[in-house]
């Protein structure tokens, strides 16, 4: 650490930058709340989605084992892209999801069996409920990265700066009332001298 100057100067800027501390702390301390509360709810929308999509897996074993035919439906299935938006969270940017589209494959529905449309459909929510999760998890790692980032800040400002710009204050202001008094001394000796000589 470099040394401080013990002069008035330094006294004010260190008292300057005290008080800025002091006032961006607490700003730095909501921030990380406000991260840690929508990494929660963030947690807590996957599990849900999680859930949606196990029950529709669950209710699709049932309906595979009824029209156990072996049938690949993957070549009509084709992603056309996910859309989503930039939302904004404590100064970070993060995807939302909105919906998954999907290009239009032409079967012939007379070799098809009966159960094929309703199987896309449940294919299609599937891989929207995948891809929801991945933006999801997205979210949470882009959120994570910042709370890391700000939690690193609030312990830099309540374990080092404050601590340390304190005990610069109180050095200084002691080596100035140290100076003061022996100010006072010497004139005091001075004055002493001065009565004495006349």
């Amino acid at each position: 650490m470099a040394a401080i100057k013990l002069t008035k100067n330094e006294l004010k800027s260190q008292k300057d930058d005290l008080k800025r501390f002091q006032r961006y702390l607490p700003t730095l301390i909501l921030k990380k709340q406000q991260l840690q509360m929508v990494i929660r709810q963030v947690e807590v929308k996957i599990k849900e989605v999680e859930d949606l999509r196990n029950k529709l897996y669950s209710s699709l074993q049932i309906w595979i084992a009824v029209y156990g035919e072996d049938i690949d439906l993957t070549p009509l299935i084709k992603i056309e892209r996910i859309l989503k938006d930039r939302g904004n969270i404590a100064g970070v940017d993060i995807p939302v999801f909105n919906e998954l589209t999907f290009a239009v494959v032409e079967y012939n529905i007379f070799t098809m069996p009966l159960w094929v449309d309703k199987g896309l459909e449940a294919i299609k929510s599937m891989a929207a409920f995948d891809a929801e999760i991945e933006v999801l998890k997205e979210q949470i790692r882009l959120l994570g990265d910042e709370l890391r980032v700000t939690t690193q800040r609030v312990n830099l400002f309540e374990k080092v700066k404050i601590p340390v710009t304190k005990e610069n204050i109180r050095k200084i202001q002691i080596y100035l009332g140290d100076q003061q008094t022996a100010a006072v001394v010497r004139g005091k000796m001075a004055k002493n001298k001065i009565v004495k000589v006349s």
